[in-house]
């Protein structure tokens, strides 16, 4: 896609599902990208290993990359982690806010600690990440992307799992607060809203009978998949979308559309 090629990307949670896909497809546009992962080193490398075997098969790609381990939620993680992208990349042109985790359980009984905990990881740290590419982008005084991956259940509520739902309707006022406050200075903040999506964060993926369950209340009738998110991803960084800031654009088989009224029944 156009403005993609040579650029410096990070992707945070980029070792499995939807992270995973955004690192490849956007070295297979030729940018650079870094690779954090969190606890699962193995899984981040193997990103990389995919994404040095995509490159292989495109005649000019010539993407770098770099695994950088990193908790998010943590001050001096973030720190760290954009010191050493810098450090290699020698600048940041585009962050995708990608890590995440989701625990369910009834709202009235979940522990607070695993809310406060996702609500770390899901939002807390998606802040944590933007202001510091923002300051980056300040700091250089050059325009900058920030994107991030939040979900339909920022406007559709999901019942036992109420941390999750308050930590992407918080992305998405922050995404349009920053997108509001930094506009002038030609950054832009965007975010994508999956649906359901086949990835390994989600046990119904590798289960036929609790796939079907969920695609039957899916308008198109089937899960979407990391590729797809990815190219909506690239899409929203690339020049092709120069005059968009502050949407979430849902990636979601129709899943916002109120479903149940696809068929009458009022």
């Amino acid at each position: 896609m156009k403005g993609l090629k040579g650029k410096h990307v990070l992707v945070t949670g980029a070792s499995s599902g939807i992270g995973r896909a955004i690192a490849i497809r956007f070295a297979q546009e030729g940018a650079d990208v870094a690779i954090n992962y969190y606890s699962d080193k193995e899984d981040a490398i193997e990103t990389k290993e995919n994404i040095t075997a995509a490159c292989q098969s495109i005649e000019g790609c010539g993407a770098r990359s770099l695994v950088v381990q990193a908790d998010v939620s943590k001050d001096g993680d973030v720190d760290r982690m954009f010191e050493t992208t810098l450090d290699k990349f020698g600048g940041l042109d585009i962050l995708i806010n990608n890590a995440g985790m989701q625990i369910s359980g009834p709202s009235h009984e979940i522990a607070i600690e695993k809310v406060d905990r996702m609500i770390a990881i899901n939002l807390r740290g998606a802040y944590l990440c933007a202001r510091k590419a923002i300051q980056h982008f300040l700091a250089e005084q050059k325009p900058g992307i920030v994107l991030n991956t939040s979900s339909v259940h920022e406007i559709i509520p999901r019942p036992q799992y109420v941390g999750y739902s308050i930590s992407k309707g918080g992305m998405e006022n922050m995404t349009r607060t920053l997108a509001l406050e930094y506009a002038k200075c030609g950054i832009r903040v965007n975010a994508i809203g999956p649906g359901a999506t086949a990835t390994p964060i989600n046990d119904w993926a590798t289960d036929p009978e609790a796939k079907a369950e969920v695609e039957k209340h899916i308008p198109m009738r089937r899960a979407g998949t990391p590729e797809e998110m990815a190219a909506v991803t690239a899409f929203l960084a690339s020049d092709d979308a120069s005059y968009i800031t502050g949407q979430t654009l849902f990636v979601d088989g129709g899943l916002t559309l109120y479903p149940s009224f696809q068929e009458q029944w009022t």
